[in-house]
């Protein structure tokens, strides 16, 4: 089986990856490697960020990786918060605090649409691959549901009634932005 790390420190994002490669490809983590680094992401893109990422564990381990960066991008926002999805309310990487700024941006705007997009930058031998996933939908006007992570319980994707936080496990990942990105790494490793 294959074996590449995921050069991310998201214990959502990997156990995510994980179910979704199950039986597949063998994704290791940073702590697998003994890099706890703290990788900047100093990019102003998710395309960027990604990069950085990746290039970080290949440059300093010598493992074939990937990395992912995610953003949020709202339309009535001009694109917002995009590249700074996870620090929009600062940098503590708060997503209570995200959801709540974002909802307050959003007070009074009929256009809620938005769209989730990840990234992966993918670094084999000499070979940099870059992929992406998309999903549309809208914010909601306040939070629902218990699932997921950082912007789920206000993200209604599109063509579905309930949140992405009001979805199981295994119904996201079917749709989502990073199902579909890792959807096209695994089509990439013809698996």
């Amino acid at each position: 089986m294959k074996k590449i790390v995921f050069a991310t420190n998201n214990s959502h994002k990997l156990d995510e990856l994980r179910k979704l490669t199950e039986g597949k490809i063998e994704i290791l983590s940073l702590n697998d490697i003994n890099c706890h680094d703290d990788i900047p992401e100093t990019a102003d893109t998710l395309e960027g960020n990604a990069l950085i990422k990746a290039r970080w564990v290949k440059e300093r381990y010598g493992y074939d990786c990937f990395a992912d960066d995610t953003g949020l991008e709202v339309d009535a926002l001009g694109g917002a918060p995009g590249v700074m999805s996870a620090r929009y309310a600062g940098d503590g990487h708060d997503s209570q605090a995200n959801m709540k700024l974002l909802i307050a941006n959003l007070d009074g705007i009929s256009n809620r649409t938005a769209r989730f997009r990840t990234v992966i930058a993918l670094i084999e031998g000499e070979k940099e691959t870059m992929m992406d996933g998309v999903v549309d939908g809208v914010i909601t006007e306040k939070p629902s549901g218990e699932n997921g992570f950082g912007y789920d319980p206000i993200f209604r994707p599109e063509g579905y009634e309930v949140t992405f936080a009001e979805m199981g496990a295994d119904e996201k990942n079917k749709i989502s932005h990073r199902g579909r990105a890792v959807a096209k790494l695994m089509e990439y490793f013809s698996l």
